[in-house]
């Protein structure tokens, strides 16, 4: 493991997700998830959240489309909070979710905008 990669992976990750879900998920790693927690963290978030090409903002539409593409229920959720995190509003979050309804079929796109209507409700609940 490069340990300078995956330093600068656990910042931007605990940034983007939030201190409290990237604590849980790698203190609550054993033997059989460690080793995807530290990949995650070094390549995703070390090698590519951190290359200066794209601020994190854009980087949040590029992967929410993605898993809207996808269909991936969890980490939509996950990075619905993280988009918020990086700056996107509730309508840039919508217009990502209508775009994908078309390009990648109206169940997907009305799947992750009920996720995301969860976790907003979620979030005021938070608050």
């Amino acid at each position: 493991m490069d340990k300078k990669r995956y330093e600068e992976g656990l910042a931007v990750r605990r940034a983007v997700l939030g201190p409290d879900h990237v604590d849980t998920s790698l203190g609550t790693a054993d033997d059989f998830t460690r080793p995807m927690q530290e990949l995650v963290t070094e390549y995703c978030w070390g090698e590519i959240w951190s290359r200066p090409g794209l601020d994190h903002r854009t980087r949040s539409f590029i992967v929410l489309a993605m898993l809207t593409a996808l269909n991936r229920p969890h980490e939509i959720r996950l990075h619905v909070r993280g988009a918020l995190n990086n700056g996107l509003t509730k309508e840039e979050l919508m217009e990502v979710f209508m775009q994908c309804a078309i390009y990648c079929g109206i169940p997907a796109g009305m799947e992750a905008m009920r996720i995301a209507k969860q976790v907003f409700a979620e979030i005021e609940g938070e608050k």
